[in-house]
């Protein structure tokens, strides 16, 4: 399907993202992958490239374009090059700590970080998960008492994307924890904060170039200005932010499928068995047909989905179907594809191998897919009963 989401402008700055991911991500991208750590100079080259912070006022260092299909192309030349940890490590600076900063900051907050964080010089991180919680962030322990001067924060968090390169944390705490009406709030933490201390770097099963740590905010001494928002406004600050976290994971996925298909394409019509390409087997082009229709039906929701999110009109029940359905997309392509490739599939030396591995996490951060079905369900409900 010929799809007429972008102009000229976007497609020029796609060259520049080409441009950018051969010199200074694919050089280096298999030895981050068994380092499990991406170098801050890849982020700095992000930032000298203006590729980070595109919508951020310009006053801030930013581009000064909140058009969301910047941020797609760059998902889709990263997951083309197989670059899925990159990919997801900027997602969570640019499609999460950033916009939080710009939509809820102070301008005292905002020239402070943004400069940095499109700059690629400073890298951020949200931390709202902890051990036990998941997906249940009303349960979360991790405590903000009022002080005299400011706030005292204690807890811990895990599954944290970026946790290890941190400059700021944007941590999402209880701020009233002996009241049965529990309020929470948004703190940034400076990383160099006395009480400030991170735990393992965790072993994941993909996205091994991604840092992804446990934090600890041991009685951490938080000045005042430190809070992010309004106090108590903490939860609906997040529901308010998921939608476009949500889209973001969705066209991770989706642009990885793609990704996936082109390189299985390419595959089947050069591997030969019993002396004819893969590709010329009918169970083979029943299988492509498939795969190339659901991309086909997938881009046309994503870019009308994004066409919402830059009309500031992408509703948290679009954003819950395209997350939960493109992800679930995703698992089959990537499985397809390995079947595809036979033996070769299941080698780390091919990109398919890894994209399978990689995809696994798609259904399950960001609110898992049980959570988004049930707002998609509990949506429909209510309008059903309106109507009765």
């Amino acid at each position: 399907m010929q799809r007429d989401t972008y102009d000229s402008d976007h497609e020029d700055f796609r060259q520049a993202v080409r441009a950018f991911i051969a010199r200074d991500v694919q050089p280096h991208h298999g030895r981050w992958e068994n380092e499990g750590l991406i170098e801050r100079t890849a982020w700095e080259a992000a930032g000298q490239q203006g590729l980070i912070g595109i919508a951020v006022p310009e006053e801030f260092g930013g581009g000064g374009t909140p058009d969301f299909r910047y941020r797609l192309i760059i998902m889709e030349e990263l997951a083309a090059a197989a670059a899925n940890s990159f990919n997801a490590g900027l997602s969570v600076q640019d499609d999460l700590v950033i916009p939080y900063l710009v939509d809820l900051g102070s301008q005292e907050q905002k020239a402070r970080w943004l400069p940095g964080l499109c700059a690629g010089t400073l890298i951020g991180s949200l931390a709202m998960t902890e051990p036990g919680t998941g997906s249940d962030l009303r349960s979360i322990r991790t405590t903000a008492v009022s002080s005299a001067d400011g706030w005292i924060l204690d807890g811990q968090k895990t599954f944290i994307t970026n946790g290890m390169h941190a400059d700021v944390v944007i941590v999402f705490a209880r701020t009233n924890p002996d009241s049965s009406n529990a309020a929470f709030s948004l703190f940034l933490v400076d990383t160099l904060s006395e009480g400030f201390r991170r735990g393992r770097k965790l072993e994941k099963v993909g996205l091994r170039g991604n840092d992804t740590a446990e934090l600890y905010f041991d009685q951490i001494h938080l000045p005042r200005e430190a809070l992010l928002g309004v106090e108590g406004a903490g939860f609906s600050h997040l529901m308010d932010r998921l939608p476009r976290e949500r889209l973001a994971i969705a066209a991770t996925s989706l642009a990885a499928s793609s990704a996936a298909f082109e390189w299985t394409k390419s595959y089947c019509f050069e591997r030969k068995a019993f002396g004819r390409p893969v590709g010329d087997f009918q169970n083979t082009r029943f299988t492509l047909a498939e795969i190339a229709t659901e991309l086909d039906f997938g881009w046309a929701f994503l870019d009308r989905a994004v066409h919402l999110l830059n009309a500031e009109e992408l509703s948290a029940v679009d954003a819950a179907k395209a997350k939960w359905w493109m992800t679930a997309l995703h698992q089959r392509v990537v499985d397809q594809c390995v079947q595809l490739h036979g033996g070769y599939g299941y080698m780390l030396e091919y990109p398919i191998a890894r994209a399978f591995l990689d995809a696994r996490i798609q259904p399950i951060y960001g609110g898992t897919n049980e959570i988004m079905k049930e707002i998609i369900g509990r949506d429909i409900a209510d309008r059903t009963r309106s109507q009765v």
